[in-house]
């Protein structure tokens, strides 16, 4: 992780700084300080760029003058409507423009302390980098950015506030690491074992094999898993910081690599299917997250784990599973698999903790690509309320949400002939008939389902997201839990 200090604005005098500068407004502080030392180069290049400090516009100024090596100049647009949001994009636009160099630093003089921690947490977000497997090379090709100073009026108490944010940013690296690992590495025993690395930040872990879920009758999600030599795994791991209130209850699908099974995917871009654990990556990411910052809450994290493969033992279309909830599923799609970990692992949870609410997350189905593209995870709730919160935690983190129907009209799709549902309803509604499958095992709890199969991992880069795995849900959920939740 990015290395973040934060000193009182002194102008550098070598490596590479960046100024942020709000729209319109006239230079002043390091801003002018940078000015002078070069010879008015800085504001003549800006005002042939055009450059007025509007969001999200960046102008990078080469050799500007003395040892300086660039200066950038990143836009905030009005300070009026600063935010976190605006921050962290700035921050990661000045990571992003000086991954090239060695020794960099930020201006922030202009801002408090906490908006100066919001944009070192934007910059360390863009600094993530997964080459764990890179081998050859080349070093001029490396990033070099190690270390980045924040030049703040108030260095301790930005400090104090980078703390929070760095717990959460390790969080989004887990999970982001644990997305980006190929299935032959992260196979459900695996990722059982990183789950158990939480301990050291305080989180209790617990998994259970195969044996302890044939003995509740977790036959759902053993039906999955029982096609492949990786056996499965369910991991509960709790952080209880929060007295004696009843926890808040995470689940996550995760199938660490999904053939399809018996009913097999085409060929192309099966290779993207190792990230279909990429809920369960979020959920683990946001524990870590929770636990890393202290959070005064309890939290319940529990992920399903599994590979699904095709094989002479693996399940076949129009096979019934018993799940343990004892209600019967027909399996007339095995590629519908995600639904029937969640079953069982959403049932497990509501019965042993009595959680305030529960809120799964998953990569379930292209359809809700086809419905809302790659800028928003799908949202279904049988509660006003928890949809509510959930929806302005993801506009403040730019994790955003769209709010999809519930209604028992769609049921009569998931009607079996021969057992209490079938696991799926045809190609009409493919994300609803998923998510009304799933609330059969909800009963009256408040439960929220995120369909996140459009917004696990990104084919461009963003601010604060680079190219690759995102971490969809870590920043979402953690900031559900710190304005609501919190004791």
């Amino acid at each position: 992780m990015l290395e973040i200090g934060f000193a009182k604005p002194v102008l550098p005098t070598s490596g590479a700084v960046v100024l942020l500068i709000a729209e319109e407004e006239r230079p002043g502080g390091l801003w002018q300080q940078a000015d002078a030392a070069t010879g008015g180069a800085i504001s003549r290049a800006l005002s042939a760029a055009e450059f007025k400090g509007g969001k999200g516009k960046t102008c990078t100024v080469l050799g500007p003058g003395g040892d300086l090596t660039r200066v950038v100049a990143v836009g905030l647009g009005k300070r009026s409507d600063l935010n976190p949001r605006i921050l962290q994009d700035a921050g990661g636009a000045a990571a992003g423009a000086l991954a090239r160099e060695a020794i960099a630093s930020i201006a922030a003089d202009g801002l408090s302390a906490t908006q100066a921690a919001e944009v070192a947490f934007g910059a360390t977000l863009n600094a993530y980098r997964f080459d764990r497997y890179r081998t050859k090379e080349k070093p001029q090709d490396k990033p070099k950015l190690a270390a980045l100073s924040v030049l703040t009026g108030d260095p301790s108490g930005a400090a104090d506030a980078w703390q929070p944010l760095a717990g959460a940013a390790n969080g989004v690296f887990l999970t982001r690491d644990l997305v980006s690992e190929p299935a032959n590495v992260l196979n459900p025993a695996e990722m059982a074992d990183r789950c158990r690395q939480l301990k050291a930040l305080g989180v209790k872990v617990e998994v259970l094999g195969p044996q302890e879920m044939r003995a509740l009758g977790f036959g759902a999600l053993l039906g999955v898993a029982q096609g492949s030599v990786n056996e499965p795994r369910v991991v509960v791991m709790r952080w209880d910081n929060g007295g004696a209130a009843r926890p808040v209850a995470f689940i996550g699908k995760g199938v660490t690599f999904d053939t399809g099974g018996i009913s097999i995917k085409p060929a192309g871009g099966m290779e993207d299917m190792k990230w279909d654990m990429a809920g369960a990556g979020a959920v683990v990411g946001l524990m870590a997250a929770l636990a890393g910052r202290k959070a005064r809450v309890n939290a319940v994290g529990v992920v399903g784990l599994v590979e699904n493969m095709p094989s002479g033992s693996a399940q076949r279309p129009g096979d019934v599973v018993k799940s343990y909830s004892g209600q019967t599923i027909e399996v007339i799609n095995t590629d519908a698999e995600g639904r029937l970990v969640l079953a069982d692992v959403i049932w497990y949870c509501q019965q042993k903790f009595d959680p305030q609410f529960m809120v799964d997350l998953a990569t379930l189905t292209g359809a809700i690509i086809i419905s809302l593209g790659h800028e928003h995870a799908g949202l279904f709730s049988n509660d006003d309320a928890l949809a509510e919160k959930l929806l302005a935690a993801g506009k403040e983190t730019g994790e955003k949400l769209w709010r999809m129907p519930l209604d028992e009209a769609y049921d009569k799709q998931i009607k079996s002939e021969i057992a209490d549902m079938k696991n799926i309803g045809g190609r009409p509604a493919g994300s609803v008939t998923a998510a009304q499958f799933i609330q059969r095992f909800v009963n009256d709890k408040p439960w929220a389902h995120l369909d996140i199969a459009g917004m696990a991992w990104s084919s461009k880069d963003a601010p604060t997201v680079p190219k690759g795995a995102t971490a969809f849900g870590v920043r979402l959920l953690d900031r559900l839990v710190a304005a609501y939740y919190e004791t």
